[in-house]
């Protein structure tokens, strides 16, 4: 099959450091190529991929420098896949709703994996008017907001299996990964360790729009002597500190679309203590992987009982749920859905 993978141009693919959306496009874009299929990958120039890569901008727009419009290397971007579009039977689209009016001028099979949180009224008018465009869910809790769009499928990110290394035996400390941001809760983890007397140990990126709050509510809760901040770390790093944890802690207040470092963690054999928020539920399961909490005392009661929680069963778990094959065998099924439907006969109205 002859595919395009169409990535955001924010972080390269995959990214050098913190990249949720980016990281899943490569770990698809490379199974996809690996099961021997004829994938382009449109995304920043210099994103790494064993697929043909074709760029509209030398450097992802993070790392890049100031950029006076993202919004230009975009159209480009854009434009160079309306040109190819009749060389693939699918395109794959990773960048919101960016290309709706591109793609329903398009005759070619496409899809959209939505990748973020939809719980935002702006967003209401834009799938209302293009609520005939398929779009595929990574979580069934993520459709909640928009339950009337075009809904064709939910595929379960995932992750290949020799990314993360399972360490049978835990480590001592808690570890929090991810963004530092009022929805993601370091803060809540902070306590939670504080309260069980563990350290706790936390690689995060501050994103700009954060800076304030990070300097104001989450940095002075860093002198505490249980609290290590790390920093952002890159994928490499991030199979240590993931493996060598007692729990991952996730006590996010928002409704997460997915949560891709849950099952980093539970790659690496580390259990996982998550809030009941979003896709918790359909990622996790209650006192086999981990445990799924509503307040802080009963996160701080999970962290007492993380040893009776089976590291092997956690990778397990992944291995049969979340690895990049399972995935991708998830993707081409939507992909041979998408093209069945476009090559049947329209009976006229």
């Amino acid at each position: 099959m002859k595919i395009a993978q169409v990535a955001p141009l924010h972080e390269s693919v995959p990214p050098h450091y913190y990249g949720g959306t980016e990281r899943v496009v490569s770990y698809l874009t490379e199974e996809l190529v690996k099961q021997g299929h004829d994938v382009t990958l449109f995304a920043s120039g210099d994103s790494r991929t064993k697929a043909t890569l074709r760029p509209t901008v030398s450097q992802s727009l993070r790392l890049g420098g100031e950029r006076f419009n993202p919004l230009i290397y975009n159209t480009l971007m854009l434009d160079l896949v309306s040109r190819h579009a009749h060389e693939f039977d699918v395109i794959h689209y990773h960048i919101d709703f960016l290309h709706f009016n591109i793609s329903r001028l398009l005759d070619v099979p496409q899809l959209t994996t939505l990748h973020g949180r939809l719980d935002i009224m702006d967003l209401i008018p834009v799938f209302s008017e293009f609520s005939e465009m398929p779009v595929v869910s990574i979580s069934n809790d993520q459709r909640k907001p928009l339950p009337f769009v075009n809904w064709i499928a939910t595929v379960y990110n995932g992750v290949p299996e020799e990314t993360y290394t399972l360490r049978p035996k835990p480590g001592k400390y808690l570890a929090f990964l991810g963004r530092i941001s009022p929805e993601k809760r370091v803060d809540r983890a902070i306590e939670i360790a504080i309260r069980a007397g563990m350290p706790l140990r936390i690689a995060a990126k501050v994103d700009r729009v954060d800076q304030e709050y990070f300097e104001n509510e989450i940095k002075p809760l860093l002198t505490h002597p249980l609290i290590e901040y790390i920093g952002e770390i890159n994928e490499q790093e991030k199979d240590d500190f993931l493996g060598n944890a007692y729990a991952l802690l996730f006590p996010i207040d928002w409704p997460e679309p997915f949560g891709l470092v849950m099952i980093e963690a539970m790659a690496c054999g580390t259990p996982v203590i998550a809030y009941q928020r979003g896709s918790v539920t359909e990622v996790m399961s209650h006192g086999k992987v981990g445990f799924i909490v509503n307040t802080i005392e009963e996160a701080v009661t999970a962290v007492e009982k993380i040893e009776f929680i089976d590291r092997c069963y956690c990778r397990t778990f992944f291995e049969e749920r979340f690895s990049a094959r399972c995935m991708a065998r998830n993707y081409l099924r939507a992909y041979e859905k998408i093209i069945d439907f476009a090559t049947e006969p329209k009976i006229a109205v």
